[in-house]
């Protein structure tokens, strides 16, 4: 599948933002700690959703879509995560710390996603060796033994997201003992997990901070819950407005999960009104060029934004640089933006690009999921008919992308 633009539009309207990929994966996984019936409300189908659904499945789990709800139910019946599914979806690694904490076994292959490089998760195994699990490694699997599983104290060598989840979902059933986790990732995806855990009935405190703590409990209870909205997506149609001009709203959003961005994007010239729920930015103008921007852990600029706002560097005027500190292979965009006119010279973990006046179309190709999105923004402001291809990459973390965009008036069409 491509996406088909023809770019040049400026965009008006308003679109409502979907729930977050971030927080729906783990919150998925979580489920895995309880047999009553989850419904998780507002479930946009990315694909990572769909797969990580197919994975609970096969497992045993009964889960099903209606009216726009996730529905789980039932316990599984493996505690074997080998598939073909976790070979591209990063996020099965979720279900080690909820399956260790319920059934105390399980097999997993090493996890996938996109190759934006390393991303081992030493971080996940050292934690819960602290509190208690046994690893073994052969032929490409790990198997996991948590019979003695207790609570512990746990200083994490690097905030990691993935970590910090698994191992607050690993203590979720430990009855009787305290885990204290320092060093904490503090993501909204993070609160949004605790607090999904606790509508259960768990005793998660302090998400959000940089120490976390859960008092373990015997069982978990059914429950109805909503998760945030997309940060990400959010961004990354703010930067799509100010790209290409106009005036967009973006509704149910939190603009306190984006002050970084908010902070850049009102630099670069644009005007933007903050709301509770909403955001609404406004440009009219050539963007100007930042200077520097560097990605940091949370709450400082994220690194799934860089790619859209690297995109966005490309026509602003200045020179600027990006300097990515999470993962070194952030840049393998910049290859398809040359093929469009972009000037941009990338040294290790640095990029410099010198703004041009206008991209030009092109056929390209996504090299990752938010190098893809970064594409797609630059096709809409390049004038001209251009082609994004491998767009599966995208729709990882997307819902609805082309159908969101053209609500906003941009010229785009989904295609063999």
């Amino acid at each position: 599948m491509k996406y088909v633009v023809n770019g040049g539009n400026k965009l008006f309207g308003k679109i409502t933002v979907d729930s977050a990929k971030n927080s729906i994966l783990p919150v998925i996984a979580a489920t895995i700690m309880c047999d009553e019936e989850c419904v998780i409300k507002n479930i946009p189908l990315y694909l990572d959703v769909i797969e990580m659904s197919a994975i609970l499945e096969k497992l045993g789990k009964k889960v099903e879509v209606k009216d726009d709800n996730l529905i789980i139910s039932g316990e599984i019946r493996s505690t074997s995560v080998i598939m073909a599914e976790t070979k591209t979806l990063r996020s099965s690694i979720f279900m080690m710390g909820s399956i260790l904490s319920k059934y105390r076994k399980a097999i997993f292959t090493y996890p996938g996603g996109c190759d934006i490089g390393k991303r081992p998760i030493d971080i996940h195994l050292e934690g819960l060796e602290k509190l208690g699990v046994k690893f073994t490694f052969a032929n490409d699997l790990i198997y996991c033994d948590a019979d003695k599983m207790k609570g512990s104290e746990i200083t994490l060598n690097f905030p990691s997201v993935g970590a910090t989840e698994n191992l607050m979902m690993a203590s979720t059933l430990i009855e009787g003992e305290i885990t204290v986790i320092k060093n904490c990732a503090r993501e909204p995806e993070i609160v949004d997990l605790a607090n999904f855990i606790n509508s259960m009935g768990g005793k998660v405190y302090g998400a959000g901070y940089e120490t976390i703590v859960i008092f373990g409990v015997k069982r978990l209870h059914g429950t109805i819950y909503k998760c945030i909205m997309d940060r990400i997506a959010t961004g990354t149609y703010l930067i799509a407005g100010a790209m290409c001009g106009g005036r967009i709203e973006l509704a149910g959003t939190n603009p306190n999960f984006l002050l970084p961005l908010i902070v850049f994007l009102r630099n670069s010239g644009c005007k933007i009104d903050l709301f509770s729920d909403k955001i609404i930015l406004e440009n009219f103008t050539r963007l100007k060029s930042i200077g520097k921007i560097e990605t940091e852990t949370y709450p400082g600029f994220p690194t799934d934004l860089q790619s859209p706002v690297l995109v966005m560097q490309t026509i602003s005027k200045g020179t600027s640089i990006v300097h990515e500190t999470v993962f070194e292979a952030r840049f393998k965009v910049v290859s398809e933006l040359a093929k469009m006119g972009a000037k941009i010279n990338v040294s290790e973990r640095y990029a410099t690009i010198v703004g041009v006046q206008k991209l030009k179309p092109a056929n390209v190709i996504c090299p990752d999921l938010r190098g893809g999105a970064g594409l797609v923004l630059a096709a809409l402001s390049a004038k001209g008919r251009s082609e994004v291809d491998e767009i599966f990459h995208v729709e990882r973390g997307y819902y609805n992308l082309e159908k969101n965009l053209k609500n906003l008036g941009a010229n785009i069409e989904k295609t063999e």
